[in-house]
């Protein structure tokens, strides 16, 4: 609706602080006459286990039900220098790549720090 400006758990969106965040800060700039977008094409979601449990993009089922093709890696963290600097090598990282393009299109990680990761592989989504 004209002139009405919503965020956080009122919305349809992810119910993420983050993203409550996000919309709030757009939301303020349209009030005030800007026109500024919310893109939610690589958000990252976290669950704070021990390890954590990360993902960002497309997984490869995903991509796959979308119609696109992918190429996909999975790296064990005992293949990690730092996690083995750090003794913990519970868990791995996985790449999913567009098939032919090599574009990065989604990445999922369960590691000590996966929530740390996850934002740098958003950002490698989101500009391609």
């Amino acid at each position: 609706m004209e002139h009405i400006y919503a965020a956080g758990d009122c919305t349809d969106q992810p119910q993420f602080v983050y993203v409550a965040a996000a919309a709030g800060t757009r939301a303020a700039i349209n009030m005030t006459g800007g026109d500024a977008a919310l893109n939610l094409t690589a958000m990252p979601a976290v669950v704070f286990t021990d390890p954590q449990v990360a993902t960002v993009g497309y997984s490869e089922a995903e991509a796959h039900h979308d119609g696109i093709k992918t190429d996909s890696r999975t790296l064990t963290l005992d293949n990690v220098p730092r996690a083995l600097a750090n003794f913990d090598t519970r868990g791995f990282i996985k790449l999913v790549v567009e098939e032919g393009s090599g574009r990065l299109i989604g990445v999922q990680a369960v590691a000590p720090e996966a929530g740390e990761l996850i934002q740098t592989a958003a950002l490698a989504i989101r500009n391609r």
